[in-house]
């Protein structure tokens, strides 16, 4: 069961992690580049802004983005912005996100979001979870994936394993961190792969951050994985 008053409860504490961490940058480093091929610091912070206000237009039934090219260039538009109006903006937008969550409403209604995308609205709190807590770890100031609650890794490596499952270029695969398991990729009756590892490496590897050198993989070499 999704308790969507905890995702909201965590996201908070995720950007005030994020935005006490940023305040640490100056000007200068926010223009360097992030972990994100193509995207500075600023991009990432910009992104976050817009993503927050785009998933408040998610929850008030207004589509996600006006369009694919106006969300890139208001990133565009934003990323340049010096620090203190990149924090303002990010607080401020996650505020709003949070009114948002915090309004009455169906919480088992469907909601659309990019590319014809639906989910139930209770799992929108922690679609915006992910955001900040990867994204964090993206901007490359020092938190990383072992950093983040276990309570989110575990919960992610469930939500990429299924987004991946019946997918037909991803090999039938068992994840495993020693404790859990997961499945993805095509539908069989047995797993062709077996990939093992920690679970910030299987977050990693799933959320396309890392390259899964630190996995072990059985049966195979480690499959290709879609773009998110």
């Amino acid at each position: 069961m999704i308790d969507h008053g905890h995702d909201l409860a965590s996201v908070h504490d995720a950007t005030n992690r994020l935005l006490t961490a940023a305040a640490e940058l100056d000007n200068a480093s926010v223009t360097e580049p992030s972990r994100l091929p193509g995207w500075t610091r600023g991009h990432v912070l910009a992104h976050l802004a817009r993503n927050a206000d785009a998933l408040v237009n998610v929850l008030e039934g207004r589509p996600m983005y006006v369009s694919g090219k106006a969300r890139d260039a208001d990133i565009e538009r934003d990323a340049p912005r010096p620090l203190q109006t990149q924090l303002a903006d990010l607080r401020e937008s996650a505020a709003r996100f949070q009114a948002a969550g915090a309004a009455p409403a169906d919480w088992s209604r469907t909601v659309e979001l990019r590319n014809g995308v639906t989910d139930s609205a209770s799992r929108v709190p922690f679609r915006r979870w992910a955001e900040v807590e990867l994204h964090h770890v993206d901007l490359g100031i020092g938190y990383e994936l072992e950093d983040v609650p276990e309570q989110f890794t575990e919960r992610e490596i469930a939500f990429l394993a299924d987004r991946f499952s019946g997918h037909p270029d991803v090999p039938p695969t068992r994840l495993m961190d020693g404790t859990r398991a997961w499945r993805t990729g095509r539908e069989a009756a047995d797993v062709e792969i077996t990939v093992t590892g920690p679970a910030p490496e299987l977050l990693g590897w799933l959320a396309g951050r890392r390259d899964g050198s630190g996995l072990t993989v059985r049966g195979g070499s480690l499959p290709g994985l879609p773009p998110l």
